[in-house]
């Protein structure tokens, strides 16, 4: 198998210690922060106008094999590069020696967090200056979901004109000891379209190779803004998997309880 351009061997440092998973006081109702599945699905780097691009992704199929009344069940089958829409990155996705999905740890997939508000522009570059800004109340252990407006931008083609998080930020976050990073946009790393020759997803190994996993595509909801939260990302155990699709829920919350 070739490697891509750039391409390093970042080994598995193993699960980052967290501290044991609290319950929280919640205040609202769970929350749906994922896009729904469909023939529709936007691909990762394929413009809108469906012509090729490299490293595109198939597009996502979904086909009614059985039908109601003329059958006794309905019955449909679906086709799909598992990390298309909102999902949930295994650490084997950039780590050779990482593990696959049902090799996570039930825990690393809910608990608490913070909703972090931080609107960006197009191809904004996301500091650890901007980080320490917006998230300073960021706990050890925490769920990290950043909010910067791109939900919006969902289905159009300034959707993968995304933002991006520099090494220092993935830095910034690793230092915190953070759980899970989840973003409202297709990639924590550079669009697709502005990556060179040699580039090696640096976001992502850095946050990975550490046991921090990555969650994109969220479609996040105005009723979360800049709260403390509890998330659930209920991803299928898919096994061996790179990745998998999620629901991912969320609701607001007063306080942590131990």
């Amino acid at each position: 198998m070739c490697e891509p351009d750039g391409y390093r061997s970042w080994g598995w440092k193993g699960w980052n210690r967290l501290p044991p998973t609290t319950s929280m006081s919640s205040t609202g109702p769970w929350l749906d922060l994922s896009h729904p599945l469909g023939d529709e699905t936007p691909v990762p780097g394929v413009p809108r106008d469906g012509s090729p691009a490299a490293w595109a992704f198939p597009q996502a199929r979904f086909e009614r094999l059985r039908s109601m009344p003329d059958d006794p069940v309905n019955l449909s089958e679906m086709e799909m590069v598992v990390h298309l829409g909102t999902h949930v990155d295994a650490p084997i996705h950039f780590i050779a020696d990482g593990p696959a999905f049902d090799e996570i740890p039930l825990e690393r997939l809910y608990g608490p967090g913070r909703f972090v508000d931080l609107p960006c522009e197009p191809l904004h570059a996301i500091s650890d200056a901007d980080l320490a800004e917006c998230a300073s109340d960021v706990a050890e252990g925490d769920i990290v979901v950043l909010n910067t407006g791109w939900t919006e931008h969902a289905g159009r083609a300034l959707y993968d004109e995304h933002p991006y998080l520099t090494a220092d930020a993935a830095h910034w976050l690793l230092e915190r000891n953070i759980k899970l990073l989840a973003v409202d946009f297709p990639s924590p790393d550079l669009p697709i379209a502005k990556r060179g020759k040699g580039f090696d997803w640096p976001v992502h190994h850095i946050l990975l190779s550490h046991g921090i996993l990555v969650a994109e595509n969220l479609r996040l909801q105005p009723q979360l803004k800049g709260r403390p939260a509890e998330f659930v990302f209920a991803a299928l155990n898919i096994a061996g998997s790179d990745g998998s699709p999620a629901r991912v829920l969320g609701r607001t919350a007063v306080s942590r309880k131990l």
